[in-house]
């Protein structure tokens, strides 16, 4: 087991990023764990360089965020959230494989049934992480059988055969987009999880994802198309995917100016009659 002491780059809080004060996942080879010293710098433990390098981009490490702050600690919907969350950033999967499997798995469904469906697609393939390799072993009948919609498991399984999806951290994010939207039952939500939990990209928001839908009908008093929710982020501009996620955690804390919960769920329900 190797062990590193990395310096994170910005104020980097392990207690926000993992929700609790020691974090630890699968990496392909093994399990990865870190803690965060008093000094503020981050103890990281892996099988292997290999894991230790996986592990340090899972946790961002290495991604400075002040730029962001930058710009809109003071924003009037954003900023009460990036003052308060500073050192906060998403965590990343081992794998693009994993990012796009957790992709096609949470198109519009709720995200325990969501992770429900990943966790069995995941045991299927005996891991704890998917890659490329494994996803193409699954035929689009054991995709079904794991509960995903027949449509999805043949999209998903056209992709991991066709795509080299590792790779797609070596391209420039304009032709990975390009690329990843050309493929049936990739649209901009799922975009969004894999350049931000795969590629560790900050620029993509999750358009029309239900937090953002009901952080909408929040502010707004009125329930959102999916579509919509990008012009929520589209002030944010090449910070728009760190933004959604600052606003959705912010949210829950209740440091969103605006957002009433009670008048959100209020226009929820109107809209449920209504459908």
């Amino acid at each position: 087991m190797l062990e590193d002491v990395v310096t994170p780059r910005g104020p980097y809080r392990l207690t926000l990023v993992a929700k609790r004060a020691h974090w630890q996942a699968p990496v392909v080879n093994g399990d990865a764990s870190a803690w965060q010293r008093p000094d503020g710098r981050v103890v990281v433990r892996a099988p292997d360089e290999e894991a230790l390098e996986c592990a340090r981009f899972m946790l961002a490490l290495d991604d400075g965020t002040a730029e962001f702050h930058r710009l809109f600690n003071r924003d009037p919907l954003l900023g009460p959230s990036a003052r308060a969350l500073m050192g906060y950033r998403p965590l990343r999967t081992a794998t693009v494989s994993h990012a796009t499997l957790r992709a096609f798995c949470g198109q519009l469904i709720e995200s325990r049934r969501a992770r429900a469906i990943e966790r069995a697609v995941l045991r299927s393939l005996g891991a704890r992480v998917a890659t490329r390799e494994g996803l193409c072993r699954l035929s689009p009948l054991e995709l079904r059988r794991c509960g995903l919609a027949q449509q999805r498991a043949t999209s998903l399984y056209r992709v991991a055969r066709t795509l080299d999806l590792e790779r797609l951290r070596d391209l420039p994010p304009e032709a990975v987009d390009t690329r990843l939207l050309r493929e049936p039952g990739i649209g901009p939500w799922s975009l969004g999880v894999i350049a931000g939990e795969g590629l560790g990209r900050f620029d993509r928001g999750l358009v029309g994802d239900l937090g953002l839908l009901k952080l909408a009908a929040a502010l707004w008093g009125r329930w959102p198309e999916a579509a919509e929710t990008a012009d929520l982020l589209a002030p944010y501009g090449a910070w728009q995917g760190l933004a959604g996620d600052f606003l959705m955690l912010g949210w829950g804390k209740g440091l969103v100016p605006g957002a009433d919960a009670d008048r959100g769920r209020a226009t929820r329900l109107r809209a449920r009659r209504v459908a």
